[in-house]
């Protein structure tokens, strides 16, 4: 019965890793076109050409975006949606679902470091 059961979790895992990523990979891919359409004019290759301390970078994110650390994707959704001093509201300009794509997008980048 054991091995019943963990034939069947596997099953379950492979299954679902399976057809999850290609639509993450989508998510992101889209968002990095609406980044580069959008954001890339200030941020490009994460950085800030306004205020350079204010980067897309992890460490930066961490220490500017109000929890982050908490929950770092809907700092960066916030962010978009509001904006802050220089950095326009995206809100009414893109979708909910852009949005959620293109801080999904940011979020990869900044893990894996621009």
């Amino acid at each position: 019965m054991r091995i019943f059961l963990l034939m069947f979790l596997l099953a379950i895992a492979l299954f679902k890793l399976t057809f999850i990523r290609p639509a993450l990979a989508a998510e992101i891919s889209n968002g990095a076109k609406i980044f580069d359409s959008n954001c890339a004019s200030c941020h490009i290759g994460g950085g800030n050409i306004l205020i350079n301390q204010k980067t897309l970078k992890k460490e930066a994110l961490s220490k500017y975006l109000a929890d982050y650390n908490s929950d770092s994707i809907q700092a960066i959704i916030s962010q978009v949606q509001n904006g802050k001093n220089a950095m326009p509201a995206f809100k009414g300009k893109l979708s909910n679902e852009e949005i959620i794509e293109v801080a999904a997008y940011v979020f990869q980048q900044a893990e894996q470091g621009w």
